[in-house]
């Protein structure tokens, strides 16, 4: 007999779900050295959080306003070039404001000019405003909107980097998010010392080749279309000395595929070797091609680290800087950073705060003590509130419990003192759809229904009930999710995953629990 609608299939996947979720769960409740001897698909645990391990908490401010700057600086040269091709006369081409608000400015000699301009900077980048007054002054921006989804890109390319960086330093289960429009939040579980991830962090490493302004380099001055850098040697800057770069780059080191320390065996010469894509190893190989006895600058931060000469073409896109580094440790450093990839703005920390020890274990015990206190008096309530169903609820909410740390783990979730709070919500929520049904049942039993018609009309008619009322509550921690950040976002997904487990438990477990009892008793009367 196929009882409450359980047939044998049915029967097998709620025990096999069990089963499954204490071998799942297992990992969190024994050793880590036993558990590193478990099956390497049974070895997932669940991480804990910042507040609750301890550890580091950073917030780095996106310097937007410097790549808006840079991006119309690097335009100089183009707006000089389309103005030269229409036989425009300018003066003054420059950029201001740099700390708020930048735009490119330059002065018509001929006003009649003026109703020309605005087509010829379009052709250049369509995302260019460009307004003329009445004297004949031009002045460009970028598009709101256009910038907006520039700084959006930006946004994320850092966090991506920033994310390879942390990882190349071996720090475990970092946790990176975007806040309000130019804000990063970095959390480091178990990083005591952060300032070795700060110097990481902070360095931009953008990289680029770009020719040497020779005519300016023997005057000294820089020239328009080039900019006086200070030479690095050793890791040290020498102020005295500076070369002057052209402001047009060769090469990119977004193209950059690779770079690796090297020593030389024979000299013991410590240096970096490149490698780049098709791209950057043919835009390098022309260069290097046409440059032969020309000097070349490999610019790193705004500062030339080495400007070797061109002896003969470079066509297979592998280089390699060499001579100014003392160490190895250096090299490795730089190699890391270009590994890990240039950051498309300079980063700067407007907060951090280092969380002991003591006091993520102070949460753990007090976050551990709330759950099982909550945990017995919700048990005790079943208990007295349903009795032999009452046990069938409790049996199922430490099923529930096991799913959970099992979804947790396999999800390979952090948990936070917010997300123990979820834990302790769910427990009541759990047994809210049991309170549900056996309501339900009551009443069948008061109008005189027989009992396994009581029972089972306890489990379909509170069905739609249960339902809706843990959508809306799956709704709500989706919204959550969305939106919220850190802890919220851990909050949302213990009360997620804690609200779909206790369906399947209350709809599923106990109503298997219920149909073995009742069938091995044959009872008359309900103990409810």
């Amino acid at each position: 007999m196929m009882l409450f609608g359980l047939s044998q299939t049915r029967k097998i996947t709620i025990i096999a779900t069990c089963v499954a979720g204490i071998l799942f769960c297992l990992p969190n409740m024994v050793s880590k050295e036993l558990a590193e001897k478990f099956p390497s698909w049974l070895q997932n645990t669940v991480s804990l959080g910042l507040d609750l391990r301890g550890g580091s908490h950073l917030q780095l401010e996106v310097d937007l306003k410097a790549v808006n700057a840079e991006f119309l600086s690097n335009l100089l040269a183009d707006v000089r070039g389309a103005l030269r091709k229409e036989h425009i006369m300018y003066l003054n081409l420059r950029v201001e404001g740099r700390e708020s608000n930048p735009k490119l400015f330059f002065d018509l000699k001929d006003i009649s000019n003026k109703d020309k301009i605005s087509s010829i900077i379009k052709k250049i980048d369509s995302s260019l405003l460009t307004e003329v007054s009445e004297q004949g002054q031009v002045s460009i921006t970028v598009d709101p909107i256009a910038a907006q989804n520039r700084s959006k890109l930006i946004i994320e390319q850092s966090i991506e980097v920033i994310r390879r960086r942390i990882d190349e330093t071996g720090t475990k289960e970092p946790t990176i998010l975007r806040q309000g429009n130019d804000r990063i939040i970095i959390q480091l579980p178990g990083v005591d010392d952060p300032q070795e991830v700060k110097k990481r962090l902070g360095k931009t490493a953008k990289m680029t080749f770009n020719m040497v302004d020779s005519g300016a380099q023997n005057t000294g001055h820089a020239g328009p279309d080039s900019t006086m850098m200070d030479y690095i040697r050793g890791g040290e800057e020498e102020g005295a000395h500076k070369i002057a770069v052209r402001n047009q780059v060769s090469v990119s080191g977004d193209n950059l595929v690779d770079a690796q320390a090297t020593t030389d065996p024979q000299t013991g010469q410590i240096g970096v070797s490149l490698r780049f894509n098709n791209v950057g190893a043919r835009k390098f190989a022309d260069i290097s091609a046409n440059s032969i006895g020309k000097q070349f600058a490999i610019v790193l931060d705004g500062k030339v680290l080495t400007a070797p000469v061109f002896r003969s073409a470079i066509p297979n896109g592998n280089a390699e800087i060499s001579g100014g580094f003392r160490t190895i440790r250096e090299a490795n450093e730089l190699a890391l950073l270009l590994r890990a990839g240039s950051l498309p703005a300079p980063l700067k920390v407007v907060e951090e705060r280092t969380v002991g020890p003591s006091l993520g274990a102070d949460s753990i015990h007090d976050g551990r003590n709330a759950t099982v206190i909550a945990f017995l008096m919700v048990s005790v309530f079943m208990f007295l509130g349903y009795s032999m169903f009452g046990l069938f609820a409790n049996l199922a909410l430490v099923f529930n419990m096991v799913l959970l740390f099992a979804g947790l783990s396999l999800l390979q979730a952090t948990l936070t003192l917010p997300g123990i709070a979820g834990i302790a919500m769910t427990i009541g929520m759990a047994v809210d759809a049991n309170v549900l049904i056996y309501e339900r049942i009551k009443e069948e039993l008061r109008a005189g229904t027989a009992a396994l018609a009581a029972i089972e009309a306890g489990y379909e008619r509170a069905m739609t009930t249960i339902i809706d009322s843990n959508l809306t509550t799956l709704i709500a921690a989706g919204v959550l999710y969305e939106f919220g950040s850190g802890p919220i976002r851990g909050f949302a997904v213990t009360t997620a995953i804690g609200i779909s487990v206790s369906m399947f438990t209350a709809l599923s477990v106990t109503k298997l629990v219920t149909a073995w009892w009742f069938k091995n008793k044959q009872v008359q009367t309900l103990p409810i």
